[in-house]
């Protein structure tokens, strides 16, 4: 029997590794404690940590791995975000709307994913009827998420 699995969504465009992955690992480490799965969109390609800034086009690092192509990148977070038990998005802090993490959000809900999203109760560029219609639950920080994500796979488990 494989664990309860959590994908965590959220934006990258923009940000170097380390800012898109500091999250994923204290969100992974709080989850592993009750039992839960996190999986990183970034897992494996940790190499992007050399580029600076990373690209929502994969010009500049596609060619270091067939992971960080665009078709690489794409199948292997539709892939996660269709199989997942849940689906965490942290979109607290976003400055522009994540086209990625949008897509996300949608591949889950067509495989009617429970998603817990972390946001701003005001402000923030995600903020939209279709998202919030199709989010199964929404919290001002990530300390909340993780804990509707645990107490959520304390239900299915």
């Amino acid at each position: 029997m494989r664990p309860f699995t959590v994908y965590m969504a959220g934006p990258i465009t923009g940000l170097t590794y380390d800012g898109a992955e500091n999250w994923r690992a204290i969100a992974k480490t709080a989850l592993f404690r009750s039992g839960i799965q996190g999986i990183s969109p970034l897992r494996g390609q940790e190499y992007l940590r050399d580029i600076g800034k990373i690209s929502g086009t994969g010009e500049g690092y596609q060619h270091l791995n067939v992971l960080s192509t665009p078709r690489g990148i794409t199948s292997q977070n539709r892939f996660d975000a269709t199989r997942c038990d849940l689906l965490l998005v942290n979109l607290l802090g976003a400055t522009s709307v994540s086209i990625g993490t949008v897509m996300e959000i949608t591949w889950a809900d067509v495989k009617r994913i429970p998603i817990v999203v972390a946001m701003e109760p005001k402000g923030n560029p995600h903020e939209h009827m279709l998202i919030n219609e199709v989010i199964s639950y929404r919290v001002p920080t990530l300390e909340d998420a993780i804990r509707v994500v645990t107490v959520v796979a304390d239900g299915i488990r």
